[in-house]
């Protein structure tokens, strides 16, 4: 019997939970039966998840199969479409071949990859400052690693930032999965135009590390001291056009009311 070992798989996808048999005969699968069960580690008891008698066999999970095609070769692996978190643990596969009898275990391990959203707080906005969040939902297990990185058209080379982050509390969802979100706050000011920011995720889920960006852009500009003082000059000379001309027209419409008596 090959039937050991920790496979990980995604939630939703099918899965195929190994359970190989060597024998030195031919099988003749009407004479053999096959049974799986799963154990939740959590509250430690045993639950049958699929039997196969001869001519009888039966599903206790919905969708549950062992291929008769594949068992004919030895291979007893019991397929299951859309995993759950909850059928995560110890699967267990019971192989008889009169008057043989044997076992063996594989414990399965369900994740979800978190899904990832990176955005401005613009409740918090203010000249020069803002906070940039990094936000995580959906993900499971619970243990997860957020770090900030940037790098500058100066220095192409990662740099860790290790200062004015908040990364939350971790957050259950009625699902079983988790969110988290992680502040980055920058002054901008302070920073090149051009430089890129990075949230980067790392969590079982992942076989690479999940990389989420954005760029700094130039600061909008204040108008300086003299470009202000040069400007109200300017609106007082056209003030003082439009009073002028304001005073000609009411003089000529007086004149054309009421003319002068000699």
């Amino acid at each position: 019997m090959i039937a050991r070992g920790i496979q990980i798989t995604h939630r939703n996808d099918n899965v195929t939970i190994s359970c190989k048999v060597i024998y030195s005969q031919p099988l003749n699968i009407t004479s053999m039966g096959i049974t799986w069960f799963r154990k939740n580690l959590m509250l430690d008891k045993e639950v049958k998840v699929f039997e196969f008698f001869g001519d009888h066999q039966e599903a206790f999970r919905p969708g549950a199969i062992v291929s008769p095609w594949r068992l004919k070769s030895g291979d007893a692996s019991l397929q299951l479409p859309g995993v759950q978190l909850e059928e995560a643990g110890e699967y267990r596969c019971e192989v008889v071949v009169t008057p043989l009898k044997a076992q063996g275990t594989v414990q399965l391990e369900v994740v979800a990859s978190p899904a990832s959203r990176l955005f401005q707080d613009q409740a918090v906005v203010k000249e020069n400052e803002g906070k940039y969040m990094c936000e995580l939902s959906g993900f499971y297990p619970k243990d997860i690693n957020i770090t900030w990185e940037k790098w500058t058209q100066k220095s192409p080379h990662h740099v860790v930032i290790s200062e004015d982050i908040i990364t939350g509390p971790t957050i259950k969802n009625m699902d079983g999965t988790f969110n988290i979100t992680s502040c980055l706050k920058l002054n901008s000011s302070q920073e090149d135009p051009g430089t890129v920011y990075q949230c980067v995720i790392r969590h079982e889920s992942l076989h690479t590390s999940l990389r989420i960006n954005f760029t700094l852009t130039a600061p909008r500009q204040s108008l300086s001291e003299p470009e202000k003082t040069d400007i109200f000059p300017t609106h007082w000379w056209l003030i003082s056009l439009i009073a002028v001309g304001f005073v000609v027209i009411v003089l000529i419409l007086w004149k054309t009311t009421f003319p002068a008596i000699d």
